[in-house]
């Protein structure tokens, strides 16, 4: 294991707890199960992933032969996989949003024109509760035809993956140990996108940073520069973090795994541990357990009339028991709120539930406090991506923003 820079440490550090709570081994399950069953949309269903098209009006639109192409290419989509490979931005490593990446290119069917796109796209920032990505075509000569409120409906040069198709597609997934994005795979890289644009040779440009671009000559020629995406010279994170002992293979995807790790049996992210039942409180100088019991948490070793004093003692504003006192922290500001905000920001609401279901039972009527206040807005943005999906303006008081931004034309840092 090489020793970390600041820099490095700080952005590995980063990317173990995106994976920790970004695609939960559920998903991973139920996408698979779904996908190898022969059900695309089920897998999708499962992933998060929303499909806005169908196959049977791009059958009519653009023929059969067209549509079977779309649809080869459905039945060979990880949706988790690409979940997991979806550029990120800083410092939630929440999906980038209102971003369109093109999964797939397919010529027109006419025979002339423009290429149609498979794209991915992910909402604005203040409808993106769910952390959802939905999949649609994108027609040149329609551009604006099933966008809806989209505000960029066009691919995105920088971030395209239809060069880059081990990043989703379950056939090419082995590619992940072969393109892992070193430096030594640019001029590649860049031959493979000149040839995608009908080219031999050429300028194309590569982005470091924000001000910083390398440029790589193929080759003299004329017309623009072409920008290579940033899928070709994206590092794994997973291989970073292998390499740094800061991950281990069971964390990982499971496609992922068996590029990485060929040689070595992988059986896939493992599931949260079980429940930790009852916790230990100092009270009144006996050590004392607290645990659910019938679907709520109770103090365990008071009986029912001792509870029932001290809480008429607390009514009229007496000292807390300390079981209770601990109790009642739980439900307004528990100690695991950490990890539920990440999962509620990170579309994991069932994770999310299930951990607030293991603190404080099934039963629980909450307290106001941090806990409340965070459900209470995961479910107005819920509320928000509904009227976002279903075409409609926000007119109500914004949901809330989970980052401040210093002003409008901000960009998002990015997490690559």
């Amino acid at each position: 294991m090489h020793s970390l820079t600041a820099n490095e440490n700080i952005r590995l550090r980063f990317w173990s707890r995106v994976r920790e709570f970004t695609v939960p081994p559920a998903m991973i399950e139920s996408a698979t199960a779904r996908r190898a069953a022969g059900d695309w949309a089920g897998a999708c269903a499962a992933a998060r992933v929303d499909v806005d098209l169908n196959l049977r009006a791009v059958g009519r639109a653009h023929g059969r032969q067209f549509a079977d192409l779309v649809r080869a290419d459905l039945r060979q989509l990880a949706p988790d996989l690409l979940c997991w490979h979806f550029p990120r931005i800083a410092p939630d490593g929440l999906v980038r949003p209102g971003l369109t990446v093109s999964l797939a290119r397919y010529p027109p069917p006419t025979g002339t024109g423009d290429a149609i796109h498979l794209v991915a796209r992910t909402p604005p920032a203040w409808a993106d509760a769910g952390q959802r990505i939905s999949l649609a075509l994108w027609d040149p000569s329609r551009p604006l035809a099933g966008a809806g409120m989209h505000p960029h409906p066009r691919p995105d040069r920088r971030f395209r993956l239809d060069l880059h198709r081990h990043l989703w597609d379950v056939r090419r997934a082995g590619e992940l140990g072969e393109r892992p994005g070193a430096a030594d795979r640019w001029m590649a890289e860049a031959a493979l996108l000149l040839r995608a644009e009908g080219r031999t040779d050429g300028i194309v440009t590569v982005r470091l940073n924000a001000r910083r671009r390398v440029v790589l000559n193929l080759g003299a020629a004329t017309g623009p520069p072409s920008l290579l995406p940033d899928a070709a010279t994206w590092l794994l994170p997973d291989l970073e973090l292998l390499r740094a002992g800061m991950i281990d293979a069971d964390r990982l995807h499971p496609l992922v795994a068996s590029a990485l790790l060929p040689d070595q049996a992988v059986s896939g992210p493992r599931s949260p541990d079980g429940p930790r039942g009852s916790r230990l409180v100092e009270c009144r100088g006996a050590t004392h357990r607290i645990g659910v019991v019938n679907g709520v948490l109770v103090p365990l070793d008071h009986d029912a009339d001792e509870i029932r004093r001290e809480e008429l003692l607390v009514a009229l504003g007496g000292p807390a028991l300390p079981c209770l006192r601990v109790i009642d922290e739980t439900h307004r500001n528990p100690e695991d709120l950490v990890d539920v905000r990440a999962r509620l920001h990170h579309g994991d609401t069932a994770g999310a539930f299930a951990a607030v279901e293991e603190l404080l039972g099934q039963d629980v009527l909450l307290r106001n406090g941090a806990l409340r206040d965070e459900l209470e807005t995961a479910v107005r943005r819920q509320v928000a991506h509904g009227l976002y999906r279903a075409g409609i303006v926000w007119l109500g008081p914004a949901p809330p923003v989970r980052r401040p931004r210093r002003r409008a034309r901000q960009r998002h840092a990015t997490c690559r």
